[in-house]
């Protein structure tokens, strides 16, 4: 259509701002501070995030520190570990009730969420299957909305009744995505089409993988790393760009199935949800490239390429590398690098660990040298793709985990939103336009 063309050009004119204005009205772009750090836009209990400390009154790089309703994610992953047992239940349970749950309270958790898992009958079929669809994140925030229509009380926003359309939520998301991610390749890769119903005997992480590949097609190592990695992607206090949001949408009093969808939208983009697969992306095209996964050198000098914008997909960026927040380490990545090497050495893949072991070992000299970055540092994408690939997960589902463990943050944002904050979220927008007089239509140029 011929036209698109002029309608594109006027509507990117329209659209289109002086780069300078930001500056000359102080706007603070992206809601970050000129040194880096997020407007203050609200309060909150459940996640805290932080890179820096203050030293005379100025931000310097720190090692990273992420915590759940005050208690360190590292302290908590070693916790539950050290005991063999999984820990996203707990998690959850923390987030939404401020505090670790004792063995009975934890176990009626649990057992509650098993009993919530199952989708209302025919939904697979009529929703998830019928109206087909190639993204997971689309068939996953319309299955959520269309839980809206089976939702009785979908409008009521008491904090029961949010609370257990939360843990609803948080049930059935597994199956959602396995649904259409089964659905996905029947329709589109001719695969045989494969639809496993919850598990009832087994816990959060392991029900998903059960669904998604088969009772035989994974291992007690296996499950106890897709744990962790739930654990460590289920909050990252309100500013990241879904939660904040849960918060936005919710402040308008909407129902949970409408702000979720929306927070599903935002994971979905690629700034937010897609590092991991982007990061597994670059780490194919260095395999292929770099001869000698042994050879710093030459791994160093690869890095430099990819810096300087000669290779690969020439964005001069090393997918993983940094973080908006996070500046000496991200907590969560040494958390799950720890448990990756002894997955990769269950599956006869420690060469390629060795491989992102040395990326991480040697890009801060290349940052260093070509930008003048003098501190980064992997974030959790640089790991966790690596992970789900060696746990023979696809790439379509990477981002869709992301959202099955966030949920349970998403939905302990969205309460103490309600219960709280009690204010609609209305930030200023400066308008540029001068004022203009209306044109009839056959005195118009």
């Amino acid at each position: 259509m011929s036209e698109f063309s002029n309608w594109t050009h006027l509507a990117e004119k329209a659209a289109e701002i002086d780069n300078d204005l930001y500056v000359k009205y102080d706007v603070k772009r992206g809601l970050r501070n000129a040194d880096h750090t997020g407007v203050l836009v609200g309060l909150s209990n459940i996640g805290s995030v932080s890179g820096v400390k203050k030293v005379d009154g100025v931000n310097v790089p720190a090692e990273g520190k992420l915590t759940y309703r005050g208690i360190d994610i590292k302290d908590l992953a070693e916790g539950y570990l050290a005991e063999k047992r999984v820990g996203y239940e707990e998690t959850a349970y923390l987030l939404l009730f401020g505090k670790l749950p004792t063995r009975d309270e934890l176990e009626q958790f649990s057992e509650y969420l098993k009993e919530q898992r199952k989708l209302p009958e025919y939904f697979t079929k009529d929703i998830i299957l019928s109206f087909r669809g190639k993204d997971i994140m689309n068939m996953l925030a319309r299955s959520v909305l269309a839980l809206y229509t089976t939702d009785d009380n979908a409008d009521d926003t008491s904090t029961e009744n949010v609370l257990r359309q939360s843990i609803s939520l948080i049930a059935k998301f597994p199956e959602i995505i396995a649904h259409a991610f089964h659905g996905m390749r029947y329709h589109y890769l001719n695969k045989s089409l494969v639809i496993r119903h919850p598990h009832s005997g087994l816990g959060h992480a392991e029900n998903f993988l059960y669904m998604l590949k088969g009772a035989t097609r994974y291992t007690p190592l296996e499950v106890e790393i897709l744990d962790l990695a739930l654990v460590l992607h289920a909050e990252h206090e309100g500013g990241n760009n879904s939660s904040f949001t849960v918060h936005v949408v919710s402040s308008s009093q909407t129902d949970t199935y409408s702000a979720i969808a929306a927070a599903i939208g935002s994971l979905k983009g690629p700034l937010h949800g897609g590092a991991n697969s982007e990061v597994m992306a670059m780490m194919d095209n260095i395999k292929r490239n770099v001869k000698d996964w042994g050879n710093d050198q030459e791994i160093e000098e690869y890095l430099r390429k990819i810096l300087r914008k000669e290779v690969y997909d020439r964005s001069g960026k090393i997918y993983g590398m940094g973080h908006a927040v996070y500046t000496v380490s991200d907590p969560r990545a040494v958390v799950l690098k720890k448990k990756a090497r002894e997955v990769a050495i269950e599956k006869d893949r420690l060469h390629e660990f060795n491989l992102y072991d040395a990326i991480e070992r040697l890009a801060p000299k290349v940052f260093a040298e070509i930008k003048g970055e003098k501190v980064i540092s992997p974030n959790v994408d640089f790991y966790s793709g690596f992970v789900y690939c060696m746990l023979d997960i696809p790439v379509a589902v990477y981002t869709p985990l992301f959202a099955m463990a966030r949920i349970a943050g998403w939905c302990a944002h969205r309460l103490e939103e309600l219960i709280s904050a009690k204010r609609i979220i209305r930030p200023a927008y400066k308008t540029l336009a001068e004022e203009a007089p209306y044109i009839p239509l056959n005195e118009r140029g």
